[in-house]
């Protein structure tokens, strides 16, 4: 027999540090996206020097990653017999991703996982619903949804990357292909030693192939270890 269909999962979080889950189930989508954009980009300045024609790119900042992709809600019975309310299925995915949580004051943190690679870690940024089937009644059987979502990191973790580069600090390492955790853990500390640690901290399940990870968080050796 076949492995099931692995289908995205967003799950809700009330910390900032994404380690205490929102009550509840994390919402699996119906039928997984056709497409993901992960957008990432950088600012520069634009200067020019005297007696110069062209202009030079000063580096300014890194803005947080973005994430977009369209979800299909279908409760016409034939995607899933037992998801047929597309009032009970937008609700759950709106407490999740956009109420406002009276416990935190705010909506909920985000992580969005499909698989065992694939992990992008913020908050709601917008979701946009358009119902496209429809009951003769006019009740809606089919809607797509269009969620975007921003880049989350902690205050805390922000302020130590804006520190002097140090072994004692977090770092925000970028994560290219070929990448493997012990690789990356001898240029951040010069030890290899540290990967379980890495995995742990970002949960991770596989740390050699980090195939759908844009960027990964070095947590300081001393609390690591």
């Amino acid at each position: 027999m076949g492995a099931s269909l692995e289908l995205l999962k967003i799950t809700g979080y009330t910390d900032e540090e994404f380690q205490n889950a929102f009550e509840g189930q994390p919402y699996s989508v119906m039928i997984n996206p056709d497409n993901i954009k992960w957008q990432r980009s950088i600012e520069y300045n634009e200067q020019q020097a005297p007696d110069s024609s062209s202009s030079s790119q000063k580096y300014k900042s890194t803005p947080s990653d973005k994430l977009n992709f369209d979800i299909t809600i279908d409760c016409s019975g034939v995607v899933d017999a037992k998801r047929t309310d597309m009032a009970a299925e937008i609700s759950a995915l709106e407490k999740i991703v956009f109420t406002y949580n009276g416990d935190i004051h705010r909506p909920n943190f985000v992580s969005i996982q499909w698989g065992k690679n694939f992990t992008f870690k913020g908050v709601l940024t917008s979701f946009d619903t358009s119902y496209t089937l429809f009951k003769p009644d006019g009740s809606p059987l089919r809607a797509k949804i269009s969620l975007a979502f921003s880049q989350y990191i902690s205050p805390s973790t922000v302020e130590k990357l804006d520190k002097k580069t140090s072994p004692d600090i977090t770092h925000v390492v970028d994560i290219k292909d070929g990448d493997n955790l012990p690789q990356l853990c001898e240029k951040v500390w010069n030890d290899k030693s540290y990967y379980a640690a890495v995995a742990k901290f970002n949960n991770l399940n596989k740390f050699r192939n980090l195939k759908g990870v844009s960027s990964l968080v070095f947590p300081p050796i001393k609390q690591s270890s």
